[in-house]
């Protein structure tokens, strides 16, 4: 059914059409608790009509237990016969519902079945009188009421939108795909609250439509999650993404998982830390400058153009895009990885330079690190430093064997297991210089390479740095 949506900066609310009493005698509209016992032949023993697409309530318009035709009752909150009847037949053997009794049958249940009144327009379908079998006692027999003179002063009744479901968007998440696949819907999204209260799905006419709700449901719901940070906690970023396990596309399965980048950590939890407590029962939580950060398809030009073709109508159906497009990796020790899925190409950038910027100033927090390692039997301790370069010294004595700059490195290779070549320019001879080490944890010091290295390219760039604001003394102790 057609939902209309409000959306603030807080909170995303759901609007139903309904029908309303705008006018008449208080006197005879009354609210009424009346339980109803299922029968094991006869069901509940009623018959509805009506309905908020025919601008008229959904009436409870016969009562076949005991034949008390004469009594009309309609059901408050209501929306589409076809939405009661469902909630009747599935609520158990004992219902309780609350109605408004009517001492006088209103005159919209007066007309003929079938007829819509003046318009002379006998269809059935389009009459809100037609039943369309919505009996719940299993006899789909109609009869009208007997006309009779309308009431001066009966109820007016409208078709408005009323709200209907609220979600506050703090900490919330939106999902384009099927729950726990990696399929996507068309045209269609649902937001999850943190409580876990959903819209259901959401459906929209064209992917155009849809893409300009997410974004904007997205934006605010990423704007208040960063908002809602005590600056002392130093997180950088947090939000959702769906993880993807392990396998080959077809039987995938996902699960969404609150990311942040929180001082020297990367996290992952089940739901988001509301409390200092929640912190320590992070899922995971890695060291950033061991961690690799990788997008799976840079496609973030080809985005815009992308949406300039849904809007003109000229791309194709978004099951037939590639899963994997809005994808990033976070690589760890040991050769393992975590997949994320994000839903927009805009999330995919700000995590990519999130990453970039936890990971810099993580660098120059620590400003070194060591590792030990071996070199043809001997115990050796290998130094990545921001302001030196690599060092390697020997284990016990400390005595430094070699060391170069970053700008020095020129290549390496490993067996992705244990040992690295790195390949160093010799300043005085030009001459490429082999140094082979063996690492417990190779990955780790890789990655760790690569953000020293990141970090230093970075701080050297004059639009990066310019882009960032860093607490502390980062932009003095980088000159």
């Amino acid at each position: 059914y057609d939902v209309c949506l409000k959306l603030t900066k807080e909170v995303l609310t759901i609007q139903k059409l309904d029908v309303v009493c705008t006018s008449g005698s208080e006197s005879q509209v009354n609210h009424r608790t009346v339980v109803l016992r299922r029968q094991a032949t006869g069901g509940l023993g009623l018959s509805i009509k009506g309905g908020a697409e025919h601008n008229v309530p959904v009436v409870i318009s016969k009562i076949f237990k005991d034949q008390v035709g004469k009594k009309v009752f309609y059901l408050t909150n209501v929306m589409w016969p076809l939405e009661w009847v469902h909630l009747l037949r599935t609520a158990g053997d004992e219902v309780t519902i609350t109605v408004r009794y009517l001492r006088e049958v209103p005159s919209f249940l007066k007309l003929p079945l079938g007829s819509p009144g003046p318009s002379m327009d006998h269809s059935r379908v389009s009459s809100p009188l037609f039943d369309s079998g919505l009996h719940l006692n299993g006899n789909g027999n109609n009869t009208a009421p007997s006309p009779s003179s309308p009431s001066a002063n009966e109820p007016k009744y409208e078709r408005r939108w009323l709200d209907a479901i609220s979600l506050p968007l703090l900490m919330a998440r939106v999902s384009r795909y099927k729950a726990g696949m990696d399929k996507l819907r068309s045209n269609c999204f649902e937001v999850f609250a943190l409580d876990g209260v959903s819209t259901n799905i959401l459906q929209f006419c064209t992917a155009a439509e849809s893409t300009d709700w997410l974004q904007a449901i997205s934006t605010n719901i990423n704007d208040l999650t960063q908002e809602n940070v005590s600056p002392p906690l130093n997180i950088i970023h947090m939000g959702w993404a769906c993880e993807s396990s392990e396998g080959n596309t077809a039987c995938r399965t996902a699960a969404f998982k609150f990311l942040a980048l929180r001082g020297p950590y990367f996290y992952t939890f089940r739901s988001p830390p509301i409390s200092a407590a929640d912190w320590g029962q992070a899922e995971t939580s890695y060291n950033l400058y061991e961690v690799l950060f990788k997008v799976h398809k840079l496609w973030m030009v080809e985005d815009c153009w992308l949406q300039a073709r849904l809007y003109l109508g000229l791309e194709h159906s978004p099951e037939q895009q590639d899963n994997e497009s809005l994808c990033f990796s976070i690589l760890v020790g040991h050769g393992r990885s975590h997949t994320f899925r994000v839903e927009l190409a805009t999330d995919l950038a700000i995590w990519e330079k999130s990453f970039q910027r936890a990971v810099f100033l993580e660098v120059q927090r620590i400003r070194s690190k060591s590792y030990m390692c071996s070199s043809q039997g001997n115990v050796l301790c290998f130094t990545i430093d921001f302001g030196v370069g690599f060092t390697c010294s020997e284990g016990t004595s400390k005595t430094i064997l070699w060391r170069y700059k970053f700008s020095q490195l020129k290549g390496s290779s490993d067996d992705g297991k244990t040992r690295v070549k790195l390949l160093f320019k010799n300043a005085e001879s030009n001459q490429i210089e082999m140094k082979e080490l063996e690492f417990a944890n190779l990955t780790a010091v890789l990655h760790c390479i690569h953000s020293f290295i990141a970090a230093k390219v970075a701080s050297m760039d004059p639009l990066f740095m310019c882009s960032q604001s860093f607490p502390g003394n980062y932009m003095n102790m980088n000159s």
